[in-house]
């Protein structure tokens, strides 16, 4: 595959349809919210193989807008704020592990934002938080992608 994926389990969009990719041309990797939250991770770990033993030579990280994931955090992270509770379950252990994203979204949207606006700047937020895990908790990636090569580019699709 010329191309790695990181996209969101919820996004509707067929990623080979949007590339006009033909089997085999996409490596792509799904999960909520298309994070990348824990170093021991599978998506980490599919991105090294893919990145070493396929010798894929581009990642891209998408978000979307109305994601799931991401506004259950956002609503997880301000429900917690009131009364704190214990992650449950996987989803909530993936819910939590976005608290960085929505924490950073709520200082940069400001005390008057709604809960809304703080979702839709932490979608935007995510990628970025992705980019920048993957360099720093996988050496691989690290070595093939330094920091200082990631491009971003967005677009606002709902």
């Amino acid at each position: 595959p010329h191309t790695a994926i990181v996209g969101c389990a919820d996004s509707r969009c067929p990623l080979e349809t949007l590339f006009d990719a033909l089997p085999g041309d996409l490596f792509v990797l799904r999960n909520a919210g298309n994070t990348c939250t824990h170093a021991e991770g599978s998506i980490l770990g599919s991105l090294e193989f893919c990145t070493g033993a396929l010798n894929t030579q581009l990642i891209f990280v998408l978000g979307h807008t109305n994601c799931g994931a991401i506004k259950g955090a956002t609503a997880a992270y301000f429900a917690a704020k009131k009364q704190p509770t214990k992650a449950n379950n996987a989803l909530d252990v993936l819910l939590k592990g976005l608290d960085t994203v929505v924490a950073q979204a709520v200082a940069e949207a400001g005390d008057k934002a709604t809960e809304e606006e703080v979702t839709a700047l932490a979608v935007k937020l995510n990628v970025f938080h992705t980019m920048t895990f993957l360099t720093q908790h996988s050496q691989p990636s690290a070595r093939r992608f330094p920091a200082a090569s990631w491009r971003s580019m967005g677009e606002s699709m709902t």
